[in-house]
C-alpha cells in the first residue's frame, strides 16, 4: 500500500546529526522553562524581602507566569505553523531570556509582575513545541528513545526545582534565580536558530487570524487560572474578584468553544479531541499533572511546616525522586519498546497511587530516611507514567495535527497542576480546622491524664522561664495539638491523591493500543 510504504520509508530515514543537536537544545530549552517555575517558587519569602513585598502581593509572581503561560501553551500550535518551529521557539527563548534579566533587575512588585507574566507568555511555547517535534521528527521506534529524554526533563525539572533554588538563594540571591538563565538562553537560542530547520512557515494563515478567539481564549483560561491559584487564599466565592472572574471564565469558555468550531482557521483547533486516545490522553495528562505538581506542593510544605526544613534541606529530600527517575529512564525506554504501554500506564499508575499511599502515614518525626521509599516508588512511577501517556495521547494523530495537540496535551498537565494544588490548598484549610476541632476536645483540661501533663510540663517550666509555668505549659500542648492537626491534614491530602491515581485505572478499558505500537511489536 502506498500509504504504508510512505510511513515505513519515514520511520527508515536517517537522523542527521544537526537535527538532533537541534532537537536536544530545544530539550535543554524546555529544562529551562519548566525548572524557572519551581525554583522561583521554592524562595519567594527572599524574592518578597528583597522586594518588600507583602505575601498577598508576592504571590502574584508566581500567579502571574502561571497566567500568561497557561495561556500561550494551547495557541503554539497556530504559532508553529505560521511562523515554523524554528522561529517560533528562538522568539520564545529570546523572549525568555530577556524577561529573566528584566525579573533580575525588578525595582518593585510590580514590574516584577509584569517582568514574570512577560516572561511566561513568552517562554509558555517552548514546552509544547518540544513534544510537537519529537512526533515529527523521531517516528517509529526511535520515538521512544525521544520520550524518554522528554520525560526525563518534564519530570525531573520540577523535581530538581526546590533543590536549586534554595541552594542560589542560600549561596548567592534571589537575583541569581534569574540570571542563572541567561548564558543557556542565549546559547539555546542560538542553536537552535542555526540547527533546527525542520519545517517552513505558512504565512496564509494570517489571513482571517482570528483574535477574537485569542481574546476569548485568554479571557477563559486567564480567569481560570487565576481563581484557582488564588481560590484557596480568599475563600473561594466570598472573594468578589474570584466570583467575577469564575463567571467570566463560565461565560467566556463556552462562547470561545463556539466560536472555535465556526471559523475556517481557529486559534486552537478543538477536533484533535474527536480521536478518543488523543482525549482519554488529555485526561490522563491531567490526573498525572495533579500528581507532579501536587506531590511536589504537598510534601515540601510538609517538610517546612512541622519538622521546619530550610528550602535546601528539603530539595535533598525531594532529589531522592529525581534520582530514581533517572535511574529508572533506561529501563522505562526498554519497556516502552517491549510492551504495550497500556500495561506500562497501568503500572505506572498503580506504582505511583502506592508511593504516594505510603506518605500517608506520616508523622511529625518523618524526615529524609522515613520519606525514601515513598519518594523513590513516585520517581520510577512518573517515567512509567509519562512515557505512555506520550505514546497514548499523541501516538493515534495525523501529523499535520500533531502541533496543535501538543499545546492541548500540555495544557491539561498544567490545568491539572493548578486544580491539584488548588484542592489540596482547600483540604488543608478546612481538614486542619476539623482535626483542630476535634484535637482540641480531646485535649481537656478536665480529663485527669491531660491535667496531669499540664502539671508536669508546668513543672519542668517552673523556674526556667520568667512568665507563668502553667500559661507556658498551655502554649506548648497547643503547639503539639497544631502540630498533630497539620500532620492529619497533611495525610488526608495525600490519601486523596493516591485514591485519584487508583481510580484512573478505570479509564485503561477507553484506550486503544496506538498502531505505531502494533507495528513495533511485530
Amino acid at each position: 500500500m502506498p500509504g504504508a510504504s510512505a510511513a515505513a520509508a519515514e520511520a527508515e530515514r536517517p537522523l542527521s546529526a544537526r537535527e538532533l543537536a537541534g532537537f536536544l537544545a530545544m530539550v535543554f530549552g524546555m529544562f529551562m522553562a519548566i525548572l524557572d517555575i519551581q525554583i522561583v517558587a521554592s524562595s519567594l519569602t527572599e524574592i518578597q524581602a528583597g522586594l518588600g513585598a507583602s505575601a498577598d502581593e508576592i504571590s502574584w509572581v508566581q500567579t502571574s507566569y502561571l497566567i500568561a503561560e497557561v495561556v500561550m501553551i494551547p495557541v503554539s500550535g497556530y504559532l508553529a505553523r505560521l511562523l515554523s518551529t524554528r522561529i517560533l521557539f528562538v522568539v520564545s527563548a529570546v523572549g525568555f531570556t530577556a524577561m529573566s534579566f528584566a525579573c533580575a533587575i525588578a525595582w518593585n512588585v510590580p514590574s516584577m509582575i509584569v517582568f514574570r507574566a512577560l516572561q511566561g507568555f513568552l517562554g509558555g511555547a517552548m514546552i509544547p513545541t518540544v513534544f510537537a517535534t519529537s512526533f515529527i521528527l523521531f517516528p517509529g521506534k526511535r520515538r521512544a528513545s525521544a520520550s524518554v529524554l522528554i520525560g526525563l526533563v518534564a519530570t525531573m525539572a520540577p523535581t530538581i526545582g526546590p533543590t536549586l533554588g534554595g541552594w542560589l538563594t542560600q549561596m548567592f540571591s534571589w537575583h541569581w534565580l534569574f540570571l542563572i538563565n541567561l548564558v543557556p538562553g542565549v546559547l539555546v537560542a542560538v542553536a537552535v536558530f542555526i540547527l533546527a530547520d525542520f519545517d517552513k512557515p505558512d504565512w496564509s494563515l494570517l489571513r482571517g487570524f482570528d483574535f477574537a478567539g485569542l481574546g476569548l481564549l485568554a479571557l477563559f483560561l486567564g480567569s481560570l487560572e487565576f481563581v484557582l491559584e488564588e481560590g484557596p487564599r480568599d475563600d473561594w466565592f466570598d472573594d468578589r474578584t474570584i466570583t467575577l472572574l469564575a463567571m467570566t471564565a463560565a461565560v467566556a469558555g463556552p462562547v470561545f468553544l463556539w466560536r472555535a468550531f465556526r471559523v475556517k482557521n481557529p486559534i486552537v483547533d478543538l477536533r484533535a479531541f474527536a480521536d478518543r486516545n488523543f482525549s482519554v490522553g488529555c485526561l490522563y495528562s491531567f490526573i498525572l499533572g495533579i500528581g507532579l505538581y501536587g506531590a511536589v506542593y504537598i510534601v515540601p510544605l510538609f517538610l517546612a511546616r512541622v519538622r521546619g526544613y530550610d528550602s535546601l534541606e528539603i530539595g535533598l529530600v525531594m532529589m531522592v525522586t529525581g534520582i530514581f527517575q533517572f535511574m529508572s529512564a533506561p529501563i522505562a525506554g526498554v519497556m516502552m519498546r517491549r510492551m504495550d504501554p497500556r500495561i506500562m500506564l497501568a503500572l505506572g499508575l498503580s506504582l505511583f497511587g502506592t508511593g504516594v499511599y505510603l506518605s500517608t502515614a506520616m508523622t511529625a518525626e518523618w524526615g529524609y530516611w522515613e520519606l525514601f521509599a515513598p519518594q523513590a516508588i513516585r520517581g520510577v512511577s512518573l517515567m512509567l507514567c509519562f512515557m505512555p501517556i506520550n505514546m497514548l495521547a499523541l501516538g493515534t494523530l495525523p501529523p499535520e495535527r500533531i502541533k496543535n495537540a501538543s499545546g492541548l496535551y500540555n495544557l491539561m498537565r498544567n490545568l491539572g497542576g493548578a486544580v491539584g494544588i488548588a484542592v489540596i490548598n482547600t483540604i488543608i484549610t478546612d481538614r486542619m480546622a476539623l482535626h483542630w476541632a476535634r484535637l482540641v476536645e480531646s485535649v481537656n483540661g478536665a480529663r485527669p491524664e491531660v491535667a496531669a501533663y499540664i502539671e508536669s510540663l508546668a513543672g519542668r517550666f517552673d523556674g526556667s522561664i520568667a512568665g507563668d509555668a502553667t500559661a507556658a505549659a498551655m502554649k506548648t500542648i497547643g503547639g503539639m495539638v497544631n502540630q498533630q492537626a497539620t500532620v492529619m491534614t497533611f495525610n488526608d491530602a495525600l490519601l486523596l491523591m493516591s485514591m485519584v491515581f487508583f481510580g484512573a485505572l478505570l479509564l485503561m478499558p477507553l484506550i486503544r493500543k496506538p498502531k505505531q505500537a502494533v507495528a513495533d511489536a511485530h
